[in-house]
């Protein structure tokens, strides 16, 4: 049975959309691939109203089942904001950018644009590193987020240390942390006091320390065989040979390296600078279709329902999460005050899928495979809407009464049903019945051997 929640988040979802296309048609400077460009992507691109209104809330989406509900406790897992292309996206592009210098004879102005007038301006020392636009992303979501919630991000709570930040130890999360902060201090001007920060790569890098994964995903090249069956499918030689077409260039000089790089020329131009660089001009929306795809197949093997140890890898942040959500109803019920009213944990796109994928949100009924890029049209399992820079999940615990305690989860700020709970009528279920729904992992998914960390080493 379908949940009228449901059919809310339809329409809205619909909205949005449709918003999105009226901005597209609206603003030239928003590139027809904008919404492709997966974990590259903009945050405004999820929630299309941010264009018009960075600071826009849309508190109606909430549907708390009676007027007396009342959050007790929020939890945020936050993706850094924007930053710059790591050294090894950089080298790609400076690569593509001396073949289209040296080799490109194409007469369209914005190849010519790109021959007389743009700069290859990203350098490997930038390496991932925060942009100004990093740093507003997190300000912004951080007022948001205030106004969502106003009686528990408050002034008050802040000031009474409440609120507790923890945070990766890579510069993008530390920065975009104390990014977040400044949201908040800003808009409350407080001057007279500095809010700490904790660094715990054990919860917020748990991919580092997982043998496990390390050995059998993200060192092992088969573990991409679908995402590399695709990039020599026929769906991307066609793009590579449009690219190729356009540039005026034969067509064995663009690999799907050189296509990557341009896509990701015109994500980060798009992202860090607002513009809707010469660079997109190489694409048409359908490649950008195909590019999402194949950036979905890697993120789904690397990070997703691929393999099982990509989701249980983050069992400690798990395990984590649920302690705080458990400590908060038990002060509560006790009446004591909840000494933990928000805690705001700062990661990664690794750091934020693995828990996802864990919790079982956008899942397909089909796996992701090299084969079947035309049926999926329509999946779950699109990064360019799950994990934008900021993207973010939070969980906020409601009383509603006696002893009726409710938990709504929020991916990007909108509300989402946790699965295998869709047939309740309620948007927000009782926190018992999700801690059933989750058993099994609670009562196991231990970190230390799922990840095998005392395994003796083969001979």
């Amino acid at each position: 049975m379908w949940s009228a929640f449901f059919w809310i988040w339809i329409i809205f979802y619909l909205s949005a959309l449709n918003t999105l296309l009226n901005c597209l048609k609206e603003n030239p400077n928003i590139p027809v691939i904008a919404k492709y460009f997966g974990t590259k992507g903009r945050y405004e691109e999820v929630n299309p109203y941010l264009i018009r209104d960075i600071l826009a809330v849309n508190r109606s989406s909430l549907q708390p089942p009676s007027p007396q509900c009342r959050e007790i406790h929020l939890t945020a897992i936050i993706r850094h904001g924007t930053r710059y292309p790591t050294s090894k996206n950089v080298k790609k592009m400076e690569k593509l950018y001396k073949l289209v210098q040296s080799s490109a004879r194409g007469k369209d102005r914005w190849l010519h644009e790109i021959l007389t007038q743009w700069t290859m301006w990203y350098t490997e020392d930038m390496d991932g590193r925060l942009v100004q636009k990093g740093v507003e992303d997190l300000k912004h979501l951080a007022v948001r987020l205030s106004k969502l919630f106003p009686t528990i991000i408050s002034e008050e709570k802040l000031r009474g240390g409440l609120i507790k930040f923890i945070t990766s130890s890579k510069h993008r999360c530390v920065n975009s942390t104390l990014s977040f902060k400044a949201g908040l201090t800003e808009m409350w001007a407080i001057t007279d006091v500095e809010f700490q920060h904790a660094v715990n790569d054990a919860l917020m890098r748990f991919f580092d320390k997982c043998t496990k994964f390390v050995q059998e995903v993200d060192n092992n090249p088969s573990a991409l065989t679908e995402m590399d069956k695709f990039t020599q499918g026929p769906e991307m030689v066609r793009v590579q040979q449009k690219i190729a077409d356009r540039l005026n260039v034969s067509y064995h000089l663009i690999t799907y390296d050189m296509v990557e790089a341009a896509f990701y020329l015109c994500a980060y131009e798009f992202a860090i600078k607002t513009e809707n660089s010469p660079w997109c001009r190489l694409f048409d929306e359908i490649d950008g279709q195909v590019m999402e795809y194949a950036l979905d197949l890697k993120q789904f093997w690397k990070r997703g329902y691929g393999y099982d140890i990509n989701s249980k890898s983050s069992c400690i942040l798990f395990h984590d999460v649920f302690s705080r959500l458990d400590k908060a109803v038990n002060e509560h019920h006790s009446g004591q005050a909840v000494n933990e009213a928000v805690t705001v944990q700062v990661g990664h796109a690794e750091t934020l899928l693995p828990l996802l994928t864990l919790l079982g949100f956008f899942k397909d009924s089909e796996t992701l495979t090299s084969t079947n890029y035309a049926s999926q049209r329509e999946r779950s399992f699109r990064t360019s809407r799950m994990l934008p820079y900021a993207a973010n999940l939070v969980l906020v615990l409601f009383d509603c009464g006696g002893r009726d305690i409710r938990l709504q989860p929020l991916v990007n700020e909108q509300p989402v049903v946790f699965p295998g709970l869709a047939d309740q009528q309620e948007s927000m279920p009782l926190y018992e019945d999700i801690k059933r729904q989750y058993a099994e992992l609670l009562n196991g998914c231990d970190y230390e051997t799922v990840c095998e960390l005392f395994k003796p080493a083969e001979p």
